[in-house]
């Protein structure tokens, strides 16, 4: 499948799942699954026995490691279960997440290296250049990743009076651990940005300690999130622990808040 297909063919899976207007429905670890593998038909083959398959014949991958997680445990450890346990809420509207409420942010790290590198030299030989705003910024071509940013870009250039909080970015690849925390950024796998920091707000940056957050402030148009959602991208304003100037590529959970109807508008 060509590069500009990828998300193309999840949004053509959301199809079997999509509700009516104004409708949410619940949808089953199966349901996600299949999204999931939707949404990176580079790598993943199927699903099967509880476990991810992969085109190049690797080792599968269990779903579900079988452990009671509390939230803090899902960050540090999360298994793909797990990473799909949260649903990402869509849409160009503001919502104040919930006490740890972070969708996105829980992962799998062994999922993500499967799926970009499993060391910064692999992670590095996909990397390419995209023009963002005057500069280039280094993100991923796996999964269709940059394709997918150069498509966010054409949208908001034509929208000269945003160009002020996207530029310059704060940051692509970056090979390391989520601060203060054991697992890694999407930064390290090329597949997230940080736009410009002038207008960012981070939930350490206020005071907040895990699970106690007590301020959340949002400078960004929301104009901006919708554009980068409607590509795949997820945004970590709509986190508990909240990171304003960071969007990852994460197209499966773009899928499944399309597929269940999770919305951040009224």
């Amino acid at each position: 499948m060509e590069k500009s297909g990828y998300f193309a063919a999840v949004v053509a899976a959301c199809q079997m799942f999509a509700p009516g207007p104004a409708q949410s429905v619940e949808l089953s670890l199966s349901d996600k699954l299949g999204l999931l593998v939707a949404a990176y038909p580079e790598t993943i083959s199927g699903v099967e026995d509880g476990r991810l398959m992969f085109r190049d014949g690797s080792a599968p991958l269990l779903i579900d490691d079988g452990k009671a997680k509390d939230h803090f445990a899902k960050l540090a450890q999360g298994d793909v279960e797990d990473s799909l346990s949260q649903d990402y809420p869509l849409g160009p509207c503001e919502m104040k997440p919930d006490v740890n409420f972070d969708p996105g942010r829980i992962r799998s790290d062994s999922l993500m290296m499967r799926l970009y590198g499993a060391s910064a030299r692999e992670v590095e030989r996909s990397l390419v250049r995209v023009a963002w705003f005057g500069k280039s910024v280094r993100l991923t071509k796996r999964q269709g990743a940059a394709a997918a940013l150069e498509k966010v870009r054409d949208e908001l250039a034509a929208k000269p009076a945003l160009k002020k909080y996207l530029s310059p970015s704060a940051g692509t690849f970056n090979w390391r651990k989520v601060a203060n925390a054991p697992n890694m950024s999407v930064h390290s796998f090329g597949a997230a940005i940080d736009i410009n920091t002038k207008y960012a707000d981070y939930w350490i940056w206020s005071g907040g300690k895990p699970g106690n957050v007590p301020n959340y402030a949002n400078k960004y148009p929301m104009e901006i999130i919708d554009v980068f959602e409607r590509h795949g991208f997820v945004w970590g304003g709509r986190w508990y622990h909240y990171d304003t100037m960071h969007f990852e590529y994460r197209p499966e959970l773009i899928a499944i808040a399309k597929a269940s109807g999770t919305s951040a508008c009224p």
